[in-house]
């Protein structure tokens, strides 16, 4: 395997040598048409997260953007575990993960990816397939150029490998962290969609719930965030999706991503902004289910 070694949280072994894993399996196993299995739990060392679909099928892990929770990719999910064993997961303080997974202070994008690969681990999933959305796309995005023997396919959905200058995230993390979630809640429709989609209401009551600290936490990993260094390390499979009016990662983030990493495609979806899966659901769906099989 290359990249560093993990153990079996996650994080580095300090022994140099790989924790326990179990491989998944690779074909699905035989079932009635349309049947999934479905579970949901918020083990206090994992985060929080729902997995759907046979579970001898290939892992797919689906990350969140910031200030939402699963519900972001509820339009796929469903369809998408017909052939995987789809795990979608909440980011600390959001959703149903506790607040506390997060280091207290410095926290990096490389802690998110640990988190995930716990979960990952926790499924006896040492493979997988992986998409992301804006943050959970530049979790994938760190995944698959740090631990790429575990990393089968990726896909970035309306992400960055360097989400602006840090200057305004630090802001918005002092903002949340003296104010709460209310002001953030109430601009979040004009940053997420754009102005024709008016279905956003459940995904701004998960904004308005989420953990200030927590949230102003993923902030300042955002603010800190620069991976356009590593494009070129990864090897897996990449499809990259831009929203033509996104106004919180525009389609040039997109294309610096698709640019950086070899072999990348790149699809650009009108009348689609931030959240591009939720606005243009079946085009996303479409996209993936040919990028992953």
């Amino acid at each position: 395997m290359t990249g560093r070694p993990t153990g079996t949280d996650g994080r580095d072994a300090p022994d140099g040598r790989e924790g326990p894993q179990r491989r998944a399996r690779t074909h699905p196993q035989t079932r009635p048409p349309g049947r999934t299995r479905t579970t949901t739990t918020g083990a206090d060392h994992l985060l929080h997260h729902r997995a759907e679909g046979p579970k001898d099928a290939p892992v797919l892990i689906l990350g969140p953007s910031l200030g939402t929770s699963l519900r972001v990719w509820e339009p796929q999910a469903s369809a998408l575990a017909r052939d995987h064993r789809v795990i979608r997961w909440d980011l600390p303080g959001h959703g149903g993960s506790r607040p506390g997974l997060l280091p207290a202070d410095g926290a990096t994008v490389a802690d998110l990816g640990r988190l995930v690969l716990r979960l990952a681990d926790a499924a006896g999933a040492e493979i997988f397939a992986y998409a992301g959305v804006s943050l959970g796309g530049a979790v994938g995005t760190w995944l698959a150029a740090h631990r790429p023997a575990r990393v089968t396919g990726l896909a970035l959905v309306c992400s960055s490998a360097r989400f602006g200058a840090p200057g305004p995230w630090l802001e918005r993390a002092r903002l949340v962290r003296t104010r709460g979630m209310a002001p953030l809640a109430e601009s979040a429709p004009a940053r997420w969609f754009t102005p024709a989609f008016t279905e956003h209401h459940a995904l701004v009551a998960d904004l308005r719930s989420a953990d200030p600290a927590a949230y102003a936490a993923c902030c300042e990993i955002l603010a800190g965030l620069d991976l356009r260094p590593e494009l070129p390390r990864i090897a897996a499979p990449t499809l990259v999706v831009a929203g033509r009016e996104d106004r919180a990662t525009p389609p040039a983030h997109a294309r610096e991503l698709a640019d950086g990493i070899r072999d990348a495609q790149l699809l650009e979806l009108p009348r689609a902004g931030h959240l591009a899966g939720v606005e243009q659901p079946q085009s996303v769906l479409t996209a993936m289910q040919a990028h992953f099989g």
